[in-house]
């Protein structure tokens, strides 16, 4: 399998792009796309289906490949790649049971592989402000395609305007559904990990009021104030817009949710001064437990990157592509030292990458355990046997 990856500012910058990417003889039979809704997405699916390119692609929150990073562009991960290792499959899901539709999907992907990976891309806001049901939708497919089972991906972004993601395919596009590449895993080897980095803080806590998505209580006492004290803050300074509560305060103090596998994180990105309550971008459900974490260090890029040099010296075998979702939370939080954790994921697998900044993340723990996590780093490296 040989990979590139390109990026514009344009349909016509990838259309070039295109052109100089394969004017040495590479042929694309696959791309997978994170664009800006900025963008004029139909007209970059119509360059690739010009070109006979199958492809999945993702609206983003920024983009990025070798050693370029933007906002409101276009990055491709183009693959050459025999259409016998891998199936394309789109699900809107609008009044449709989510789980049946993953089940559906599953079985889809069982038919056609043995041993099926996958990449996962899904909506996360919809036009109607709508949030998907990640948690759902990964669990369902992890429970028909078994617990071995490699998926990994992201939810699509709007630039951060909540305004609307989608996902697309083909003809294909929705704001409330998915789409997914099924890769035969006994031929093109799917291997990645989800790592958040952040450190837990204090004593493990109990949620103890959690309705409609709010979380109003945590060890019997009012959710806001507990965590606003934690932060130094009082009650009365949450004033303003809740964009800047969340770029300015809860992207840096995730909770860690706490679960059988390694802690997800979960961020605040509403509050509600008078309930006293904090709506999370995923919520932690009544009896569960949590953690409040230490403000961002060096330490997170660190340890995203040692999991992956771990895993590569393991299993030396090297990779083809690499593609890499990350929160938007991340950008927020870490400012430049994102983009240094990018391109050392690049450069320790030594392989074209390409990603885009999520709302969102879906991946393996470093237990092993699938999940739906935020402010996290799930990167996922593809190499042909």
């Amino acid at each position: 399998m040989k990979a590139k990856s390109i990026e514009g500012n344009s349909p016509e910058e990838i259309r070039s792009a295109l052109q100089q990417a394969t004017a040495d003889g590479f042929s694309p039979t696959l791309a997978i796309v994170f664009i800006s809704i900025k963008q004029d997405r139909e007209a970059v699916c119509e360059i690739l289906k010009k070109e006979n390119i199958d492809f999945i692609g993702a609206t983003s929150s920024g983009e990025f490949i070798n050693g370029h990073q933007s906002q409101g562009a276009i990055a491709i991960m183009l693959l050459d790649i025999s259409r016998d290792h891998y199936s394309i499959c789109f699900e809107d899901t609008h009044d449709k049971d989510l789980a049946d539709a993953a089940k559906e999907v599953t079985d889809i992907s069982l038919s056609k592989f043995k041993n099926p990976a996958f990449v996962l891309c899904s909506t996360c806001l919809s036009v109607k402000g709508e949030m998907y049901d990640g948690v759902t939708l990964i669990q369902s497919i992890q429970r028909n395609a078994g617990n071995d089972a490699e998926i990994f991906g992201g939810m699509a972004g709007d630039d951060g305007t909540l305004t609307g993601t989608y996902v697309f395919t083909g003809n294909q596009s929705t704001d409330e559904g998915f789409a997914v590449l099924i890769l035969d895993n006994d031929r093109i080897r799917v291997r990645g990990v989800a790592v958040s980095g952040w450190k837990p803080l204090g004593t493990v806590r109990t949620v103890t009021k959690c309705e409609d998505g709010w979380m109003y209580s945590i060890d019997g006492k009012q959710a806001l104030e507990m965590y606003l004290r934690y932060l130094g803050e009082s009650l009365h300074n949450t004033d303003g817009e809740q964009k800047n509560f969340v770029e300015e305060i809860s992207f840096y103090y995730p909770f860690l949710a706490l679960d059988d596998g390694d802690p997800v994180l979960r961020t605040p990105m509403a509050v509600d001064r008078e309930k006293n309550a904090i709506k999370l971008d995923f919520p932690i459900p009544e009896g569960k437990q949590l953690q409040f974490t230490m403000p961002p260090d060096f330490d997170i890029v660190e340890t995203v990157l040692n999991h992956a040099t771990a895993m590569k010296a393991k299993n030396d075998s090297g990779a083809d592509a690499l593609l890499i979702f990350s929160c938007l939370g991340r950008l927020s939080a870490l400012g430049p030292m994102v983009q240094q954790e990018n391109e050392g994921l690049q450069e320790i697998w030594k392989a074209p990458m390409a990603g885009f900044f999520s709302y969102g993340e879906y991946g393996k723990d470093i237990n092993g355990k699938h999940g739906l996590h935020s402010t996290t780093c799930s990167w996922v490296a593809l190499k042909e046997k």
